[in-house]
């Protein structure tokens, strides 16, 4: 990969941070990998496409510590969740022997599992060694008659938002634009089909399947999702719609801008989480679509939604109002999940930032205030001291938190990626609603505050005894 493509996608124009006389999106130190590599970022961007076979060219590890992390659900073909990986030993790399196994492995998925295309992703030692991933790709392709996308993403390269785009980079260039979409079947009330794509959605357990059937009824056919429970075919035919969403931050904005730019395709950012952005972004596929019978249409399914949501809200909402919460999470959930609890009547004492862009900051800030907290380290002792200081009611953060709020007996909810529930669109709310209450009115936490049942008191100033 050279340097440049890299720098250019560091400086991506479309970032607005970008018009500062110093990039937001600086460009890494030396093993500052904390949060994920470049490898990790391209992985998990599109492993929810889940008829194609991903295969790790690399040592084992690579494919061992990131094998389904995203937590992406399909609804049909699971081919995505087998785990491929050339394997490569010590022998192999002194050898030279990394792109002949790079070839066998890709005949080896094709003749196992018939995808509909292969992608390889490069790592670390493969680039350092020189394997010309590429060519081997183009020759395996032409031999088998099956697409075979190389994915150059070596972890070195920098940091996982990086990957992200290194992997939307792959995509436009290797996938996107190479097949049409079939026409649209007539709909039964008659109504006119708008074809849209979905950026940076990944259907974290299932949510989007919370807000499909809105799409559905309103008539916005979802051409393409990059990537979750996207298929291959459909990814390819993104070229064609009408409208891009950008959902998750900024992770494939230059996916959207290279669409926009070429295909004259205009896109807006927005966010699926919390009853008022669910309804902002069914406003905003209207409003770019400019037609005013869709734009009616809209106003009522969403009137309607809100009016359902807000009351099965209503009884969460009573035990929820005034909790205060510590949010550590980053990128585009550091203030779209504050917009979701701030729904619900809690008060989000302060958020983390550590993967959030200065335009993430910005709505943050005009979210929360000018005083808003951010935090950009998360270690236990820092997100305890802070909970403790701002008397929080619960942390909700990423899994890797939860033994840290055990420890401390403090409620906790999993917000990222590994989380088994899904928030999005206004039925997610609900669920998002419950699972707070659920967590911080659990009784264990009085059970286990209070003092051992066999411990008791000798006297003033002695010690426990059993």
């Amino acid at each position: 990969m050279k340097a440049s493509v890299i720098q250019a996608l560091l400086d991506e124009p479309a970032c607005s941070h970008n018009t500062k006389e110093k990039s937001g999106c600086a460009r890494p130190a030396p093993g500052a990998t904390a949060g994920g590599c470049s490898f990790d970022g391209a992985q998990i961007t599109l492993l929810p496409i889940a008829d194609v076979a991903h295969i790790v060219h690399g040592p084992i590890a690579c494919a061992g510590s990131s094998w389904d992390n995203r937590g992406t659900r399909s609804s049909g073909i699971t081919l995505f969740r087998t785990g491929m990986t050339t394997d490569l030993s010590e022998t192999d790399v002194v050898m030279g022997r990394g792109e002949k196994r790079l070839f066998h492995a890709i005949k080896q998925a094709i003749d196992s599992y018939s995808p509909a295309a292969v992608f390889v992703y490069n790592t670390c030692v493969t680039a350092l060694i020189g394997d010309d991933v590429g060519a081997v790709c183009e020759d395996a392709s032409a031999r088998w008659g099956t697409p075979v996308v190389p994915v150059d993403a070596a972890g070195f390269y920098g940091t996982k938002n990086l990957g992200n785009r290194l992997a939307g980079e792959a995509m436009f260039k290797h996938v996107i634009g190479t097949r049409e979409p079939s026409p649209a079947p007539p709909r039964a009330d008659g109504l006119p089909t708008f074809d849209v794509n979905l950026i940076g959605e990944y259907n974290i357990a299932g949510e989007f399947w919370h807000v499909a059937p809105l799409f559905d009824e309103l008539g916005l056919r979802i051409l393409g999702t990059l990537s979750g429970d996207s298929r291959f075919h459909e990814v390819q035919t993104m070229h064609r719609a009408r409208v891009n969403m950008v959902v998750c931050a900024k992770a494939l904005l230059n996916v959207a801008r290279k669409l926009h730019e070429k295909f004259g395709i205009p896109f807006f950012e927005g966010s699926f989480y919390g009853v008022q952005d669910v309804s902002d972004a069914l406003r905003s596929f209207a409003r770019l679509l400019g037609d005013a019978d869709l734009a009616a249409r809209c106003e009522a399914v969403i009137a309607r939604e809100e009016a359902r949501s807000n009351a099965a809200l209503e009884p969460w909402r009573e035990r929820l109002k005034g909790k205060r919460v510590l949010l550590y999470t980053g990128g585009v959930k550091s203030w779209s999940i504050v917009s979701a609890l701030q729904d619900l009547g809690m008060k989000v004492v302060a958020t983390g930032t550590r993967k959030s862009t200065e335009e993430d900051k910005a709505r943050i800030r005009e979210l929360m205030g000018d005083d808003a907290k951010m935090i950009d380290e998360g270690s236990p002792k820092s997100l305890l001291s802070i909970y403790h200081e701002y008397r929080a009611d619960i942390l909700i953060a990423g899994g890797r938190n939860l033994y840290t709020a055990l420890k401390a007996r403090i409620p906790f909810l999993d917000i990222n990626q590994e989380r088994e529930f899904g928030y999005a669109g206004y039925t997610g709310m609900v669920e998002l609603a419950r699972q707070l209450v659920l967590s911080m009115e659990s009784p264990v936490w009085a059970a286990v505050r209070r003092p051992a049942p066999w411990a008791k008191q000798r006297g003033p100033g002695s010690e426990l005894v059993a």
